[in-house]
């Protein structure tokens, strides 16, 4: 079983995988094509995607039981002690706050030192 997932792709590149795959919903192709003509599909698609995004998802004789590929994705594929994972970016990076403090004491803080006013 081979998938290809397709995002923002030219609608040329989707005809052209129309002859091999079957395209269930759009831009989600599904199909059982040999394992070489998988790979030219797939040259195929790494070749027509321009700014667009393709993975692909095919059956392989590995402890998952299957493989999958990315085409500027930013999330990719990483092999961890023979298993086969998703590293995806970390974008909860703090944040910088955009403005000074203000100087001074806060009411808080006068109230804690002065007492209540």
């Amino acid at each position: 079983m081979t998938v290809i997932i397709l995002t923002n792709c030219p609608p040329g590149l989707r005809g052209f995988l129309t002859r091999w795959l079957l395209e269930i919903s759009s831009g989600v192709f599904i199909g059982n094509p040999s394992a070489r003509i998988r790979d030219i599909l797939w040259d195929e698609v790494q070749q027509y995607a321009n700014q667009g995004r393709a993975l692909l998802a095919h059956t392989t004789n590995n402890e998952q039981g299957y493989t999958f590929r990315t085409h500027d994705h930013a999330w990719r594929p990483v092999d961890h002690e023979g298993i086969t994972l998703i590293l995806r970016p970390n974008t909860n990076t703090p944040k910088l706050p955009t403005s000074t403090p203000k100087p001074g004491w806060s009411k808080a803080s006068q109230r804690r030192r002065f007492g209540k006013r």
